[in-house]
């Protein structure tokens, strides 16, 4: 059973950084992709960025692009996101997300492509 445990949230001004990082253990042969995703109040869960495993091809949302960065540590089993130039509207509860398989019925967006789930991490950036 794979589990997913988030670390790295907190409370930042407006335009400092963070590094959050989800660490996966538990049957972790087989990882096609990791993502992280951010849910804000009273709003749906977002896909931010993402990550395959083998070949590191990556994802954006349009939100974020410039200021993020997700990378791996394939031997740690290890997905970061480097969050830069933080802004009031990046406060949300961020989740990490392991999709085992490429086959999948759903877009990369779509909560359900995904098979585990962290625990989240809270992001506060005041301004």
């Amino acid at each position: 059973q794979v589990q997913l445990v988030e670390s790295g949230g907190g409370l930042v001004q407006a335009g400092g950084s963070l590094r959050l990082s989800c660490a996966a253990s538990g049957g972790t042969c087989n990882i096609y992709a990791m993502a992280w995703f951010r849910q804000a109040p009273g709003k749906d869960r977002e896909l931010v960025a993402r990550s395959t495993w083998s070949r590191g091809t990556t994802y954006y949302a349009d939100a974020v692009k410039g200021r993020f960065t997700i990378s791996t540590d394939n031997a740690k089993n290890t997905v970061y996101l480097q969050m830069n130039s933080l802004e009031p509207e990046d406060t949300a509860v961020y989740y990490c997300a392991l999709q085992r398989s490429a086959r999948t019925l759903y877009s990369i967006y779509h909560l359900s492509t995904y098979d585990t789930w962290g625990q989240g991490t809270q992001v506060t950036v005041s301004s």
